[in-house]
């Protein structure tokens, strides 16, 4: 986004913790592909206009080929958008849909609940996106970077200079299995799943 000169080197007066980090998205798609192991093709939701979801959207491209699947691109600008969506990933006969962070936003109920009407998995990026009825979500743990921003505060409110420090990428993740969802979907997480998951919805 330009925001910073690198993540090692801030160099400007913008500094703090990113909630992104590259493996993520292939772990998201790996995921998908160990709960529904059939999965060969999978619909991703990206809004153009989000400046990071090119550099997303290359990492899955990235990781597809490994996982034997097949990506389809599917975009959403705005609410009206909605509805669109799944007639693409029908006419696209996608199995599975990955939500990029922010792709949906406020909006993520109405894509959850379309999902299960069309009978199709689906995993984003927070434990929000799962409580809102996605099937699952794997991300950063959001709490865990609220504490370490404080330490940040505290640098800064001694003297530091945002340009030297660093901007640190997420070292703690959580998965969260929403199995309402999954019920719904006449879906049986595996076991292998299930175990790694930090949070299970019931």
């Amino acid at each position: 986004m330009g925001l910073v000169a690198s993540l090692a080197r801030p160099g400007g007066n913008i500094t703090g913790l990113s909630d992104l980090h590259s493996d993520m998205n292939a772990k998201r798609l790996e995921l998908l592909k160990e709960t529904v192991p059939s999965l060969s093709r999978v619909a991703v939701l990206l809004n153009p206009s989000f400046a990071v979801h090119p550099a997303q959207w290359k990492d899955l491209q990235n990781a597809a080929p490994a996982l034997r699947v097949t990506l389809v691109l599917v975009e959403m600008k705005g609410p009206e958008d909605i509805d669109q969506i799944f007639m693409t990933i029908r006419k696209e006969r996608a199995e599975a849909l990955n939500l990029l962070g922010g792709a949906a936003t406020i909006h993520t109920r109405r894509v959850a609940d379309l999902a299960v009407k069309h009978r199709i998995p689906t995993i984003s990026t927070t434990k929000n996106a799962a409580e809102e009825g996605l099937l699952m979500s794997y991300g950063a743990d959001f709490r865990d970077l609220y504490r370490r921003a404080a330490t940040y505060v505290d640098k800064i409110l001694k003297g530091a200079k945002p340009a030297d420090l660093p901007v640190e990428q997420p070292t703690k993740f959580e998965l969260v299995i929403n199995l309402k969802t999954a019920k719904a979907l006449g879906l049986t997480i595996p076991q292998s799943v299930l175990l790694r998951a930090n949070h299970v919805m019931e």
